[in-house]
């Protein structure tokens, strides 16, 4: 097995580090207390091509691989998870989803404007009364004949109040259960898409989460992704990907806690000596770096996978899994070895702590991702050869 990052990748983790540090930090502390939408921070993740990083260039994209997505995601979120959510989303879960399954036609109508950057897409699955239970869209698309009409209520919708196009999964056959789902690509300018007012929230704070409403929204046949009942499977195979990005947010996050953690505890004195020197903070920093290259090997592999066109759907629901529980123990432990400095903004550790949180709960909660990685070892078909 070969580790070694190639040039092209070294490049992409390298100018994503530099801009989360030169651009992002300085403003990243108001911008959470305020929840202020990083408008020019996003327009300039865009003209650097980290909207559409994957996206084939006669659509406007970048044509990298995962991993190359997978490490400017990473170096964003050690630093700002509100743009890096922004960015994974757009990337993850609506310029793949377009480029996938959409047609020529839908390409070139949105995905050449995603890509660029010029307009947000945002993901519209869950619902009040549908959030894990994916199945249990309320969300109708009523057949017309030449168009469906859309009502219902979408919610927890990233990037939702910033977007002109949402790709909204919605029930059109009740009695087909999940083979009678759709998707639809749906322009928010549309006659009867409201948006909800912005979510007050525990972490990625400057991000928009928000509320949809739709009613008698009437939306082209031709905006309909696959065929007709193909809706649910567009959502998970989606979503197998999506994990992969917020694993590498995860990952970022608790890299992010660690390094800030290791400074601090190389400048902080106590009994004559740097805290890094005295055991007890020494062995939280030696586990701190352990689990995080243990993740860092899970969300790497599944980006492998996804590039070596294998099935990394067990793959990236592990990542997920680990890679987020890793986020959330060690920024608490990253708080804990800055002391009562770590309980205040200024610090930044107190805020990847309340961003962390998010990663086991958004794009499928850490419960659901057990289910995804036991129903394949009972299956026996988890890929665990790396030849």
């Amino acid at each position: 097995m070969d580790f070694t990052l190639n040039e092209e990748q070294l490049a992409v983790r390298e100018a994503a580090r530099d801009f989360a540090q030169r651009v992002l930090k300085p403003g990243v502390i108001e911008r959470d207390s305020t929840m202020t939408y990083p408008t020019d921070e996003v327009r300039q993740m865009a003209e650097l091509g980290f909207m559409g990083m994957m996206v084939d260039p006669k659509y406007g994209g970048g044509g990298m691989d995962s991993l190359s997505y997978i490490l400017a995601l990473e170096e964003l979120s050690k630093v700002d998870n509100s743009c890096s959510v922004i960015m994974s989303v757009n990337n993850s879960l609506v310029c793949y989803g377009l480029e996938t399954y959409g047609t020529e036609e839908q390409k070139q109508q949105y995905l050449t404007k995603l890509a660029t950057g010029e307009w947000i897409g945002a993901f519209c699955l869950s619902e009040p009364e549908a959030g894990s239970d994916a199945t249990s869209q309320r969300t109708t698309a009523v057949d017309m004949g030449d168009h469906y009409l859309l009502n219902g209520t979408k919610n927890w919708i990233t990037n939702g109040g910033t977007s002109k196009v949402h790709l909204v999964i919605a029930q059109t056959d009740a009695e087909k259960g999940h083979r009678g789902i759709n998707a639809l690509i749906v322009e928010t300018d549309w006659e009867g898409v409201t948006v909800g007012a912005k979510e007050d929230k525990l972490g990625i704070r400057s991000s928009d989460t928000h509320t949809i409403m739709y009613s008698d929204v009437k939306v082209p046949k031709t905006n309909r992704i696959g065929e007709d009942g193909f809706g649910f499977k567009f959502a998970m195979k989606t979503l197998a990907g999506g994990r992969i990005g917020i694993a590498a947010q995860a990952l970022g996050i608790a890299g992010g806690a660690y390094e800030l953690a290791t400074a601090y505890s190389q400048e902080r004195e106590a009994f004559g000596k740097p805290i890094s020197q005295h055991q007890a903070i020494a062995f939280k920093l030696a586990d701190m770096a352990t689990d995080i290259e243990a993740a860092k090997m899970l969300v790497y592999r599944a980006a492998w996978l996804k590039d070596a066109g294998k099935d990394y759907n067990q793959a990236g629901a592990m990542a997920k899994l680990y890679a987020s529980s890793v986020a959330m123990k060690h920024t608490v432990e990253a708080v804990q070895i800055h002391g009562g400095y770590g309980f205040v903004k200024e610090y930044h550790v107190e805020r990847l702590m309340r961003d962390a949180k998010i990663t086991q709960i958004y794009e499928g909660t850490s419960e659901v991702q057990k289910i995804v990685i036991s129903r394949g070892l009972l299956k026996g078909d988890l890929y665990v050869d790396m030849e």
